[in-house]
């Protein structure tokens, strides 16, 4: 029997599984991996800091969520080689393929940063990328009555582009609801030139941050926390000073990826930005946040791609030439406090464009706008996300961007 070897049962892991098992011709058999049992809905660990959510709310049993007619294994990947195609898991257990699908997703490394993890680590130094920092964040805003509160990027890529804005601007509406907004000054530190990685969608969501009396520092470069003096010092020697640190620390790829030669310096696989293959081996493909591409690192994105690997596996096994089919599609609504939001959709070569989202005309969501529909929006995706998108169902939207509804100018 042939194998197919999905390594990852998160988001994109499980609907590729979900979606394999039922496309594969006979003869064929489909194993996901992952060294838990822990599904996160990585979206809902925003509103932890916050009360509005609980991580047991956001956590359910990875393996219940792929078919029953794939092969589930909880183990931790030790060793990779992609000549002999075989994965060696930590317990000495060897899993081979004809196939290989990397879904290892992209994990936080604090550790990289010189004095992040020291002692002010989740006592003044926090994050929400997890759900052990999302709730020691609430914790330490549970006791917050003024100062200085820096939220910062160390670096890109990182999963979720928008959530460190998200988070500013939600935690500059729960000071003002508190009243402790005028007790805090809210800064945002950013590698990048401006708000965010997109021209137009950084001058719109800067305008938003100034509005709100939120100071940017841009293209600011982490080189380390200095524990002593609470400060954050970037590698143009520029200091500045937190009394709550809110980071979201530096990101990779899965550690085998790296070792085994098919990731690049941070470990994330070099990947064609349009059919999904690995650049290096044609039986591997790629999907969601283990990929190099220039894209965002979100649940969206591996969504989809994964409209569209399914039909590239196939056309691999069959011999046939493989489809450049992505374009890079990503979208995004982002929490803008006050029971609001706003949307980007976006790909390679197109910026995010004002206008109306999925109908034109018609909507019901707003492109780069607030609106509470758009808020609503967010919070019933939540619903599609556990339904729907991991299971490998189809959603209502195309996997390549439209033009549809959008304005130009």
């Amino acid at each position: 029997m042939k194998q197919l070897l999905i390594l990852g049962g998160g988001t994109a892991g499980s609907l590729m599984a979900n979606k394999m098992v039922r496309a594969l011709p006979d003869g064929w058999r489909v194993t996901v991996v992952d060294r838990d049992d822990e599904h996160i809905y990585q979206p809902g660990l925003l509103f932890v800091p916050f009360g509005d959510k609980r991580v047991s709310d956001l956590v359910r049993p990875r393996m219940n969520l792929v078919s029953a007619q794939v092969n589930r294994v909880i183990g931790t990947l030790a060793k990779l080689d992609p000549e002999a195609k075989s994965a060696v898991l930590e317990d000495g257990t060897t899993l081979s393929w004809d196939v290989l699908v990397i879904a290892t997703g992209a994990e936080l490394h604090p550790e990289w940063t010189p004095g992040m993890t020291g002692k002010l680590w989740r006592t003044d130094v926090h994050e929400f990328y997890s759900p052990a920092g999302a709730e020691a964040l609430a914790a330490r805003l549970d006791s917050w009555d003024g100062g200085r509160l820096v939220v910062n990027i160390m670096d890109m890529p990182i999963k979720c582009p928008v959530a460190p804005l998200e988070f500013t601007f939600l935690v500059d509406a729960w000071l003002t609801k508190r009243g402790l907004r005028d007790k805090t000054e809210l800064i945002y530190v950013t590698p990048l030139d401006g708000a965010f990685t997109k021209p137009v969608a950084s001058a719109s969501l800067g305008g938003m941050l100034e509005k709100r009396g939120i100071a940017q520092v841009v293209n600011f470069l982490t080189e380390a926390v200095v524990e002593d003096k609470k400060v954050l010092r970037s590698y143009d020697g520029r200091e500045l000073n937190f009394d709550l640190l809110v980071t979201v620390p530096l990101h990779g790829g899965a550690d085998p990826i790296k070792a085994c030669g098919l990731g690049d310096e941070l470990g994330f696989v070099p990947t064609d930005k349009h059919t999904l293959q690995s650049v290096k081996y044609d039986h591997i493909f790629v999907i969601g946040d283990a990929t190099d591409l220039p894209t965002s690192k979100a649940g969206a994105v591996a969504h989809f791609q994964g409209d569209i690997l399914p039909a590239n596996v196939l056309r691999f096994i069959e011999g046939r030439p493989l489809l450049p089919a992505f374009d890079g599609h990503a979208n995004c609504f982002i929490e803008t406090g006050h029971g609001k939001a706003m949307l980007i959709d976006f790909n390679y070569e197109t910026e995010p464009l004002p206008g109306r989202f999925p109908l034109p005309g018609i909507g019901p969501f707003y492109l780069l706008e607030e609106s509470r529909i758009n808020h609503l929006g967010k919070l019933a995706f939540e619903w599609a996300y556990w339904n729907v998108l991991v299971k490998g169902d189809e959603l209502p939207l195309d996997h390549n961007m439209l033009m549809y509804g959008k304005r130009t100018s």
